[in-house]
């Protein structure tokens, strides 16, 4: 029922998240052919869901599937399937957008674009203990895939890529953060982060050319601005790493996120966050409205495993 179980969109109706079913043959499924894009809510209100569409209406241009609906329409929707789960749940959520291409009539299907817009609670307890301690970043052997061959800038449902490195940084370390370099040996990103290095007092960053560059990644741009910290956008290796005096990660659902360590090295300044990247989380909580730090680290269990 509606007011037990979160709602889905569903090519042009609101449902039970059970009742949401997509054909075997779509082309997501098959072929990882889709894009998406995700947003995160803070007391309920989604934030700068405008510049979100934005960019998957360019992910959806790159990978050339014709949108099923129109950008205002989408908005609409989104807010509305938001505000109902928000209401069920009361607590702050991720909120995503998918379209495929659907099943193709060649493959037996109807032709049709596949459209989801859903909501997940944001897992606040099992990421807490990032913001205690530091994340742990560990470069995989698998790089980034390089632009001349697939652009990063297109956020599509083909993953397989950023899968396969968190594969192997997670078999090494379950609790660590997997950052790839790119086909040059510099940073790169994430699984669903960008990076941030702090030195001198400087902020410096990876080129938006090798990266998907983020909403919140743009957002900490202009609060850098704000702050009169200077940053550049560069080239980023792992000696520039090694001798940071601040590192963090930021994403759509952890914000700004510190991070304790390279490839097991400590980042100089042991302090969790440092004195940069305290500073920029203030000025992010300042500006959605919430203690973004406070948020995760009321959910921060005794028993968690650090």
């Amino acid at each position: 029922m509606f007011e037990t179980e979160r709602v889905a969109y569903y090519n042009g109706q609101i449902l039970p998240e059970s009742h949401v079913r997509i054909s075997f043959r779509d082309s997501s499924a098959m072929r990882g052919i889709g894009v998406y894009d995700t947003e995160r809510t803070f007391n309920g209100k989604i934030f700068k869901l405008q510049e979100h569409l934005d960019r998957l209406w360019r992910s959806l241009a790159y990978v050339r599937i014709e949108p099923p609906i129109g950008q205002a329409e989408l908005y609409a929707v989104t807010e509305e399937v938001t505000r109902r789960n928000y209401e069920l749940l009361g607590e702050d959520l991720w909120v995503s957008q998918r379209i495929s291409r659907g099943a193709p009539l060649d493959q037996g299907g109807d032709g049709v674009q596949t459209m989801i817009v859903e909501c997940l609670p944001i897992p606040y307890a099992f990421r807490a203990p990032y913001y205690r301690d530091g994340v742990r970043l560990m470069t995989p052997t698998v790089r980034r895939t390089p632009p001349w061959a697939l652009s990063p800038q297109a956020k599509t449902t083909n993953l397989l890529n950023l899968w396969i490195a968190d594969q192997e940084v997670l078999s090494q370390d379950p609790r660590a953060w997997p950052l790839l370099v790119d086909e040059k040996g510099c940073l790169a990103e994430g699984a669903g982060a960008n990076v941030f290095v702090v030195r001198d007092g400087e902020l410096l960053t990876p080129h938006p050319r090798y990266v998907l560059p983020g909403i919140t990644r743009a957002t900490v741009i202009d609060l850098a601005q704000d702050l009169g910290t200077p940053l550049i956008e560069t080239d980023i290796d792992l000696f520039d790493a090694a001798t940071a005096d601040e590192m963090f990660i930021t994403s759509t659902s952890l914000c700004i996120c510190p991070a304790a360590s390279v490839n097991n090295a400590p980042v100089r300044d042991t302090r969790i966050p440092g004195p940069v990247t305290a500073r920029l989380q203030r000025a992010f909580s300042e500006l959605v409205g919430v203690d973004v730090v406070g948020q995760y680290l009321s959910r921060l269990s005794v028993a968690s495993v650090a």
